[in-house]
């Protein structure tokens, strides 16, 4: 039986169909609402195929068929077909990334890991995250607001009455209540647990609001202590979840996908949204091998996202429709409103990372890259200029002692070590990081429209939050420069950018090189000041031992640390050693003062 014969027996029926070679290799899988009329369209007329369809044609050997109940079941059923057999002639997804999740253990106290791995018998799991970043943050939050415990323990009910475990670290230090020693019932321990699952599924206005009625509740009935602390609850939350909320209006639970296309391939963001806020959000690129309408690939998109995130939301916002309808599922295409603004947030997402695809693979030559990664930071800030020449500023000290800064310098997106400085602070006293960082801009700049003013950076980097950024603002608006360039802030948690009077951080797509030469500058500025701040805190140590000393200058200091290397080599010496370099007298009063400053650190 030929192909064309055996296709005349497919039913008018949903399902998947799938081309062989004459090797058995499968070649190509479909899905179709009709399977015979959709398979016989690839016999019919060849002329109407394009060239690459008439190969695989031409290549098929035999052809079989999987019915299914529904469109639904045959778009999941085409997906994992592709997934196990990678056809030559299909989209193929250019995303092998395994993406971490955030895993809740079903255990008697549960614990809050992040993992790669999903076995859903042993935990609920929330993800995947793209950014292993955010996903670390969040658990950071979570550790930070609930005192869950981190012990892989057995805390079964037994092991707790027998008394089998002693408290940790953790316990002593107010980081976990307690669970192996029945410090916290199960039921306390359980609401923490469920308002962490509220979160993660998006529900943080639920729990503000929750969590508000109680610290009124309490303060009305005196307890302010109690009070204070849902007040603080409410606080991080309110920090951490309005850097993801982007409609305070869009209330509802939808999921949005869009799809940009550059000659055969395919650019994709998807976005799941929870209460306003964004609690998910992917790109994914897709390369067609064979012509591939519009509809079909959003289709393949679609089914990939449900196969790594689950269900999709009762509503979906699209470009445009997909070529299958999926039960319980309503797909909108918005004109208007805060879905629209949805979908064109992620259709902007879709654009920057094919942008940044296309263009890491078109610029080899490290000039143009450049260049490219230049431009793209330019757009990403908003800036007028080319940031050609970039300047990036930290502070650096431990508690307040021998604080120093440092500014590096970028040209062509590349550093420039004859271009860095290092200064000590001179005006401020304490640790006091806005007022240190006022200082350094003001003579870092003041010195330069003195010596060389046609040399001004177009940005200016600042590796803080808000605080920093607003007093280098307040120097640069001083020496009257806050038009002739850029300054913004690096926020090291979530690598927000902060602008000067916008109340809300902006985020740059995290895969992009404009984000990664500001993490670059901003790195190499941090590296810099804190060698700066060792060195000079080694110095301080080595005078504070030796020149100290009575009879103990420069030359004779210098010429120990020359002999021995170290303070500490020198009081191990023996006496005789010393006394034949700066005499009896010096050597004792030396061994003395030294094993004596030993014996006080130890106590």
């Amino acid at each position: 039986m030929t192909v064309k014969e055996k296709i005349e027996t497919f039913p008018h029926s949903p399902g998947v169909y799938r081309y062989y070679d004459a090797e058995g290799t499968v070649i190509y899988v479909g899905k179709a609402k009709d399977l015979h009329k959709r398979v016989a369209q690839y016999f019919v007329d060849p002329s109407r195929l394009n060239t690459k369809t008439r190969i695989l044609v031409s290549k098929i050997a035999d052809a079989q068929f999987s019915v299914v109940d529904s469109e639904a079941d045959a778009l999941l059923l085409e997906n994992n077909l592709i997934k196990q057999y990678k056809p030559k002639y299909n989209i193929l997804l250019k995303d092998s990334k395994t993406y971490p999740w955030i895993c809740i253990t079903k255990e008697t106290f549960p614990r809050v890991f992040l993992t790669r791995r999903v076995d859903k018998r042993g935990g609920y799991y929330f993800g995947p995250y793209s950014a292993i970043s955010h996903a670390n943050y969040l658990l950071e939050f979570i550790r930070d607001t609930y005192p869950l415990r981190s012990c892989k323990l057995n805390l079964s009910s037994e092991s707790l009455l027998r008394g089998k475990f002693r408290p940790c670290l953790d316990f002593h230090i107010g980081k976990c209540k307690g669970c192996c020693v029945g410090k916290i019932s199960i039921e306390e321990y359980n609401v923490w647990i469920e308002d962490i699952k509220r979160l993660l599924k998006g529900g943080v206005n639920e729990i503000i609001s929750q969590y508000s009625e109680l610290m009124n509740k309490a303060a009305s009935e005196w307890r302010f202590e109690d009070a204070q602390v849902y007040k603080e609850k409410i606080e991080s939350l309110k920090k951490h979840y309005s850097k993801s909320i982007i409609s305070s209006a869009a209330e509802s639970n939808v999921d949005v996908f869009s799809l940009v296309f550059e000659a055969n391939e395919a650019f994709g963001n998807f976005l799941r949204v929870r209460g306003g806020s964004v609690v998910q959000s992917l790109n994914l690129g897709f390369k067609m091998n064979i012509e591939e309408d519009d509809a079909a690939v959003l289709s393949e998109f679609i089914a990939e996202i449900e196969s790594k995130f689950g269900s999709l939301s009762k509503e979906v916002i699209v470009p445009f429709m997909p070529d299958v309808e999926i039960e319980g599922v309503e797909f909108k295409i918005p004109v208007r409103g805060d879905k629209l603004s949805l979908l064109e947030l992620s259709a902007k997402n879709a654009r920057e990372y094919k942008f940044n695809t296309i263009k890491q693979k078109e610029h080899t030559n490290p000039e143009e890259f450049k260049n490219m990664v230049l431009q793209e930071l330019q757009k990403a800030i908003g800036m007028k200029e080319l940031p050609v020449h970039m300047e990036c500023f930290d502070n650096s000290n431990i508690q307040g002692t021998n604080p120093v800064a440092s500014c590096v310098v970028f040209r062509n997106g590349v550093p420039s070590k004859k271009d860095y400085r290092r200064f000590k602070i001179k005006t401020v006293i304490g640790a006091n990081d806005y007022a240190s960082m006022k200082e350094v801009v003001n003579r870092r700049y003041s010195r330069m429209l003195a010596e060389n003013p046609d040399d001004l950076p177009q940005l200016i980097v600042i590796d803080g939050g808000k605080g920093q950024l607003d007093f280098a603002y307040q120097a640069l608006s001083e020496l009257g420069l806050t038009e002739k360039l850029t300054v913004i802030g690096l926020a090291k948690r979530l690598e927000e950018v902060i602008r000067v009077g916008d109340p809300y951080p902006l985020f740059i797509d995290r895969n992009s090189q404009a984000l990664k030469v500001l993490q670059q500058i901003r790195d190499e500025a941090h590296r810099f000041g804190i060698t700066f701040h060792r060195n000079l805190r080694s110095k301080a140590q080595v005078k504070s031992a030796l020149s100290e000393i009575t009879g103990v200058g420069e030359k004779t200091e210098q010429r120990l640390l020359s002999r021995y290397g170290s303070v500490a080599r020198v009081a191990a010496a023996p006496l005789e050693e010393l006394a034949s370099m700066v005499g009896p007298l010096l050597a004792s009063r030396i061994k003395e003062q030294l094993n004596n400053n030993t014996d006080e650190t130890a106590n």
